[in-house]
């Protein structure tokens, strides 16, 4: 056995990861902490694993570990597992014969980020290092943004403090980091375009476009040349070469919004390009290649829509990769005072008021309400109560012309004197009722002299005759309304 400190080619001006090395072959561990040095990686080296994790454990900053699969005292499959424990985020590469690749794959399946057949293909390698460290730098990103969302509402312009909000957050997280195709499920208005845009920002495309289409907007007939785009002359209006939307976002992000109203002849076209990363303009006969990340949305069922054979299963299956559901406001009414607030600052500003105060009431109208415009439409409400408001308030008048109307309280405090005066009148209606204006009896009931109450019901302006009547019948419809 024999180990080396950490070294680095002093022709490499700035050192790279650090590598811990692992393999029983003496010869395999020179060549390989040679070229490795080269590429200006800081290696160490031992050709015993027990002491590897010894040396695991005590440098911190090791981020790959390359592992034979097969040694005496810790197959590497073991040895990985025990540095998962000291250190979740490291990642894992496995050397292994042919006759060992069943070993490796059940590694990776514990956790191992890839496996190299030996004798190793250097270039190979080199291009699953790189691989390997990039998903580690994620990793990682991934923990300390978690670690931000703690105690904070504004995620990427996304605006929530609720568990539902929260785990959208973490999804987005989650699959920012992939290529993979993202369906965002939600009602208008939840705000699907905002989540679309975060994956992006929090995407290795971030430096690239993130090009937004909404297919609802754009008439059927126009919808391919805005998707693909056209060339000189393919039609009559066609004075100059047009790019689509696949190639203004080559490198990025597109991001189409309602795909569910995309015609079935539209379907087909776009199930092709994310078959092939091939795109053909209106009037060409050459294709390009693109390296576009998609992400749809929509409001619409689609899984009914294949159902009912207006949505392609193909196509879906296509794009329902990873499917991330947005919430109405109404499955999250704890976010809306700090969606009030988030809406109400630009809203000022652009109107030049100041308002400081907000009624109890209007709080509780606000979290009562439905929403079916969801965010959407409380932001357009916070326009209408800043541009009404009369002075630093926004008081329950303000929503007597808006559908809320109906959802704040109308409990109001009324003197002590009219206060009992309404009671003992009611009091007095309900005793009269039951005993049919019999001022005997109700006298009997309430516990007063016949006189007294006589002259008590008469204050209250009540007639016991009119309480003489038969009692009417209520049908069963009107039940509900009492």
């Amino acid at each position: 056995m024999q180990k080396t400190k950490a070294t680095q080619n002093p022709g490499v001006s700035r050192a790279k990861a650090k590598i811990l090395l692992v393999d029983d072959d003496q010869n395999i561990i020179e060549v390989m902490k040679m070229r490795l040095e080269l590429l200006g990686y800081q290696v160490i080296e031992t050709t015993d694993p027990v002491d590897a994790l010894k040396l695991f454990s005590t440098n911190s900053d090791i981020e790959l570990l390359i592992t034979d699969q097969r040694m005496e005292k810790l197959s590497g499959k073991e040895l990985m597992e025990k540095c998962l424990e000291i250190n979740p985020y490291l990642q894992t590469i496995i050397f292994t014969a042919y006759g060992t690749i069943d070993q490796a794959v059940e590694a990776i399946r514990a956790g191992a980020f890839s496996y190299v057949t030996k004798p190793v293909d250097h270039q190979e390698l080199e291009i699953k290092i790189e691989q390997a460290l990039e998903k580690r730098m994620l990793l990682r990103k991934v923990h300390d943004f978690e670690g931000l969302l703690e105690g904070q509402h504004d995620f990427a312009g996304i605006i929530g403090k609720s568990p539902k909000m929260r785990s959208v957050f973490k999804q987005i997280l989650q699959v920012a980091p992939t290529d993979i195709t993202v369906s965002i499920f939600g009602e208008s208005g939840t705000g699907k375009e905002l989540v679309a845009r975060a994956i992006h920002l929090h995407s290795n495309r971030s430096k690239g476009p993130f090009v937004a289409v909404n297919c609802a907007a754009i008439p059927e007939t126009m919808l391919e040349d805005e998707l693909f785009g056209h060339v000189r002359g393919a039609f009559t209006s066609a004075v100059t070469s047009k790019n689509g939307v696949f190639a203004s976002a080559d490198r990025g992000t597109l991001f189409l919004d309602e795909v569910g109203e995309m015609a079935e002849s539209m379907q087909a076209k776009l199930l092709r390009v994310i078959e092939t990363g091939e795109v053909k303009p209106l009037g060409s006969d050459r294709i390009r290649k693109v390296d576009v990340r998609l992400i749809v949305a929509t409001k619409r069922d689609l899984k009914e829509m294949v159902t009912k054979g207006t949505f392609r299963e193909d196509l879906f299956y296509r794009i329902h990769v990873v499917p991330l559901i947005m919430p109405p406001l109404r499955e999250r009414k704890e976010d809306i005072p700090i969606l009030f607030s988030h809406f109400l600052a630009p809203a000022l500003k652009k109107m030049n008021k100041q308002i400081n105060w907000i009624d109890e009431d209007v709080i509780e109208a606000l979290k009562r309400y439905h929403w079916p415009g969801n965010v959407r439409e409380l932001e357009n409400l916070v326009d209408f109560l800043v541009a009404t408001s009369q002075g630093e308030v926004i008081d329950k008048d303000l929503l007597a012309s808006t559908p809320l109307a109906d959802f704040y309280s109308t409990c109001t405090i009324k003197p002590l004197k009219e206060a009992r005066f309404v009671f003992t009148k009611k009091y007095l209606e309900d005793l009269l009722r039951f005993t049919r204006g019999n001022i005997s009896a109700a006298a009997k009931y309430a516990g007063y002299y016949r006189a007294d109450l006589y002259k008590l019901i008469e204050k209250h302006g009540l007639n016991p005759s009119e309480f003489r009547k038969k009692g009417r019948k209520i049908s069963t419809a009107d039940l509900k309304t009492l």
